[in-house]
């Protein structure tokens, strides 16, 4: 197959073309080239305001592109070994309700693992699928779920021969990838469609050392968030599919029934860039952050305490490969849980973590990154375990990850009748909506589970740690929606 010129950037020059004529506006939005939001336009610089600009004739429509808008993503596909690429405005949450609504109908099954993001669980509640869950392995000592086995993706096709999709994590937020080429020929040979949350994963294609993308292994189709690892602005993300099972005119008509009419261009214009650079230069560019992250790593291995974990966990339960640009330390042993170590990294040394859970902080290197900012990190956490250590290691009081009864379908418990419980008394309870905590917004209970006491003693221990909970209506989740009249 012929490949294209990946040094083009149709959208991105059309856009320059565009601001370089100066046209008088009559159309949306109302600022006018910034000019009616001047306080706005004085911090963010003008030239941003003035590229915020409307679909129109010369710079395409994201609904139903056919010129430059098309031709981008056509070099999108391209760059990831895909047959079709669509871009995505409204965050990757809405490439995986769409990958999903696109596969399943109401009362498809779909084999999903257990730590999959919020997104698949709204996508389930829209597109009406019902959830066949899988778990993930897990790391016991560093206390995080890993991937899934191809035994466990097996059984559950066993169980579930009528299965239409198999939804899964390349790679986990911690940088955990699991036999995804295994599971796809298993999946493919029992015609069921393969679906990837790929949000952590848009610079996995552009080099060897780091795990396969889906594309390249033969998924179906891929979420990707660009904006995450690749460089794009902030809520931008790419939708991948391979032609096959799924039929690339039906995943434009789902795209378009979530996807804001009003694209923009800022957003669109960064996904053209984001992609050109990986694809010219990704493999330089990665090379540079893997040293930084493994001499990151080594530093931080020799401070007391403190594990930086990486590729000598591949083989172990559930782990096939692993991406060193997640740098995820394991903090128990100075006595600290991962919780505070963000706290402390946040505001006493300036420095902003992804996430942290009770036993690991995660920083996420990527293209932007220097040795100042890794050295940085180091520094802090050499600081921080001479400062704070403490003699008792920390030991988790209960697993964030349940094997719940699902009692009804997502959809149905989201449209059931609910009455609100405190949370002390909705053990037993069928949820009428999701707890999870935001990052990583992996769900401890969604609509439609059996409400278990560990996971309201884990939500307490959450909430002791003063964790970022979302999902229900309550926002200090001091009470919880179950299914039942009031």
């Amino acid at each position: 197959m012929k490949r294209l010129n990946q040094n083009m950037t149709p959208l991105f020059t059309a856009l320059k073309e565009y601001h370089s004529k100066n046209v008088i506006p009559f159309d949306v939005p109302g600022h006018k080239h910034g000019v009616g939001l001047s306080e706005f336009r004085d911090f963010v610089g003008s030239r941003v305001l003035e590229i915020d600009v409307n679909s129109m004739k010369c710079l395409d429509n994201l609904c139903n592109p056919i010129g430059v808008i098309k031709d981008a993503q056509e070099l999108a596909a391209d760059a990831y070994w895909a047959d079709h690429a669509y871009f995505i405005v409204n965050g990757t949450t809405a490439a995986v309700q769409a990958m999903i609504m696109s596969a399943c109908e109401p009362g498809d099954k779909i084999i999903i693992p257990r730590n999959a993001h919020k997104s698949a669980t709204s996508a389930i509640i829209l597109s009406g699928a019902i959830p066949v869950y899988i778990q993930p392995e897990i790391n016991e000592e560093l206390g995080i779920a890993m991937g899934v086995s191809v035994e466990e993706v097996e059984r559950a096709i066993g169980k579930h021969p009528d299965a239409k999709a198999i939804f899964l994590i390349n790679p986990t937020y911690y940088g955990v990838a699991s036999d995804l080429a295994s599971i796809v020929k298993i999946a493919h040979r029992n015609g069921i469609s393969v679906l990837v949350d790929e949000a952590h994963g848009a610079h996995m294609n552009f080099h060897e050392d780091i795990p396969d993308s889906a594309m390249k292994v033969g998924a179906d189709m891929a979420a990707v968030s660009m904006h995450k690892t690749g460089g794009s602005l902030t809520q931008s993300s790419i939708l991948l599919l391979r032609d096959g099972i799924i039929d690339h005119n039906h995943v434009k008509t789902t795209i378009n029934l979530t996807q804001s009419t009003s694209a923009s261009y800022l957003l669109m214009s960064s996904l053209d860039v984001a992609r050109k650079q990986l694809a010219t230069k990704g493999e330089e560019i990665l090379d540079n952050i893997l040293n930084l992250t493994r001499e990151a790593r080594k530093k931080i291995n020799e401070i007391e305490g403190l594990y930086a974990f990486s590729k000598e966990l591949i083989g172990t339960s559930g782990v096939y490969d692993f991406d060193e640009t997640k740098l995820g330390v394991n903090v128990r042993k100075i006595g600290l849980t991962g919780y505070e170590v963000y706290d402390i990294l946040r505001d006493e040394y300036n420095i902003q973590i992804e996430l942290a859970d009770m036993y690991n902080i995660l920083a996420i290197v990527s293209i932007g990154d220097t040795k100042k900012s890794l050295d940085a990190l180091v520094d802090a956490l050499a600081d921080i375990a001479k400062k704070y250590k403490r003699d008792e290691e920390i030991k988790l009081k209960k697993s964030i990850l349940q094997n719940p009864d699902l009692i009804v379908s997502p959809r149905d418990a989201y449209y059931s009748s609910k009455r609100v419980v405190p949370l002390d008394e909705a053990v037993g309870e069928i949820s009428g909506e999701s707890i999870m905590v935001y990052p990583p917004g992996i769900p401890l209970v969604v609509p439609g589970e059996r409400i278990t006491k560990d996971m309201v003693e884990y939500v307490k221990i959450l909430k002791e740690e003063e964790c970022q909970l979302q999902g229900t209506q309550d926002p200090y989740v001091d009470y919880i929606n179950v299914l039942g009249s009031a």
